[in-house]
């Protein structure tokens, strides 16, 4: 019997590669690799490749011992072909990853949405295990969540439900990577922060989030030294992503009215403030009765969420 599945997290920013046990779902190796000036189909693959190549070389296992190769990637994906159809932080199109990793690796491989996967990886070992109704949010490059109803993850009519990031919270509001405006990934993802930041900065604005992060990507690492020195422009901006998050979640309780709130991603594992701020602020904006018994908690398994999540759902729909 195979002992080990791989296990991959494909975002807007990064590939995280895993080998995972089989019997204690425990991540054994790991490579993780960025992909922020990474972008379309080619580009990624190519990345893919390297993260992978390289995790067979620092972990000595061979390929005929890897059951499976699962692939948890942000954006819309059509499961059972094993396409992502559209990766808005990526810049991916039309991309078979099931039938360009079987044809590379001969190893059978599956995809799964990435948040899809984090929600079952929380469902099944993390802040859900008690847990039968569920919305899980994760906010980071981009804002993606899941929902759990009765313990199944619902997926709608295409596949597609759950975006709660492509909620259209502005009608002629900013452009959104979806090629639509207004969304709320545009106002409240750390993306959304830091072109907010970017923006205040070309117009005068002084933070020392300019001597932070030397002219690179603004990090939530970046963005929470800046809150903690009370940065006024860096603060102003958190707190605009706060409210605009808060208000979406608040709506989403109103609609679903599910028990708990499952909340992860960069932003609310690396900034505490931002997740304790989010939730107090939803819980005054949502229903009455929508708040009275629900309960809200952090993810539990970090970064590990994507590819752990990944080889459990491989298991949790008995793909075969």
């Amino acid at each position: 019997m195979k002992k080990y599945d791989i296990g991959i997290d494909l975002g807007g920013t990064k590939v995280l590669c895993a080998i995972v046990e089989k019997e204690s779902h425990k991540v054994l190796f790991e490579v993780k690799k960025k992909t922020k000036k990474e972008k379309g189909n080619k580009k990624i693959i190519q990345k893919l490749f390297e993260a992978l190549d390289e995790l067979f070389d620092i972990s000595n296992i061979k390929k005929e011992d890897i059951e499976s190769i699962s692939i948890a990637a942000a954006g819309q994906i059509n499961r059972k072909e094993g396409i992502l159809l559209n990766g808005c932080n990526s810049g991916v199109k039309d991309l078979n990853l099931k039938e360009i990793f079987e044809e590379k690796y001969n190893i059978k491989t599956n995809l799964f949405n990435d948040v899809e996967a984090a929600s079952i990886a929380e469902l099944m070992l993390g802040a859900g295990v008690d847990n039968k109704n569920i919305l899980c949010i994760f906010i980071g490059t981009g804002i993606g969540s899941s929902i759990v109803i009765d313990r199944k993850i619902y997926h709608g009519s295409t596949g597609c439900a759950g975006e709660i990031g492509h909620t259209i919270i502005d009608k002629n509001g900013r452009a959104c990577a979806c090629g639509g405006f207004g969304c709320l990934e545009a106002y409240a993802s750390r993306s959304a922060i830091e072109a907010r930041i970017q923006g205040l900065v070309k117009k005068g604005k002084k933070t020392i989030i300019t001597e932070l992060n030397d002219k690179q990507n603004i990090s939530t690492k970046h963005i929470k030294t800046a809150l903690d020195a009370h940065d006024e422009v860096t603060m102003m901006c958190v707190g605009e992503a706060i409210e605009y998050l808060s208000c979406a979640i608040a709506s989403a309780l109103n609609f679903l009215n599910p028990d708990l709130v499952i909340l992860g991603g960069g932003l609310i594992q690396g900034i505490d403030e931002f997740y304790l701020k989010t939730v107090k602020l939803t819980k005054t904006k949502a229903l009455p009765l929508a708040v009275e018994h629900v309960e809200f908690k952090k993810a539990l398994l970090g970064d590990y969420s994507g590819v752990v999540g990944a080889v459990l759902a491989k298991d949790y729909y008995n793909v075969k």
